[in-house]
């Protein structure tokens, strides 16, 4: 059915049509890196020290805080978290600074704190189930509990409240 003439050009069609599968398969294990919050300039995050800086001076260097305390805004905080990301995996992070600055009631710099990946806790939940406190009850004690509890003798109903008229 072949001739001899198209044995050359369908290997070469089958050569150029495995390279093709190879790429998108080498292409869905491609890794992806995020960067998340403060973009980090290390000389101007060392050069704010307790003491010397203020709040106009540490605005001025760094830029508006990520966020501030809750409750007062004596206490900002410079989040930076960099994540590599395998293919459709969940990203994992690869480096993160939290920077705390606290300020005094004049808006003086007292403390300046920072952290990494140290504090980076992986949570994994218990099943598809929260344990909860109480009597714990199957299925079909779920299901069909409370039948004969409505109307049961004893129950109050509406009409023979004695507190409404």
């Amino acid at each position: 059915m072949f001739s001899q003439l198209n044995m050359p050009k369908m290997k070469m069609h089958i050569m150029l049509t495995g390279l093709v599968a190879g790429g998108l398969l080498l292409s869905g294990c491609s890794q992806v890196r995020g960067h998340q919050g403060y973009i980090v300039d290390t000389v101007l995050t060392n050069a704010i020290q307790p003491g010397l800086d203020n709040r106009q001076s540490v605005e001025a260097s760094l830029g508006r805080p990520t966020f501030t305390a809750q409750f007062d805004d004596k206490t900002w905080y410079y989040i930076s978290r960099e994540t590599k990301q395998l293919a459709f995996n969940s990203p994992t992070p690869r480096d993160q600074m939290v920077m705390r600055i606290t300020f005094d009631e004049a808006g003086n710099v007292t403390a300046v704190d920072r952290t990494g990946l140290e504090l980076v806790a992986s949570i994994s939940p218990d099943g598809d189930t929260t344990p909860t406190l109480g009597r714990e009850r199957s299925f079909f004690e779920e299901l069909f509990g409370n039948i004969g509890a409505v109307g049961a003798p004893g129950a109050q109903s509406p009409s023979n409240d004695p507190t409404r008229p």
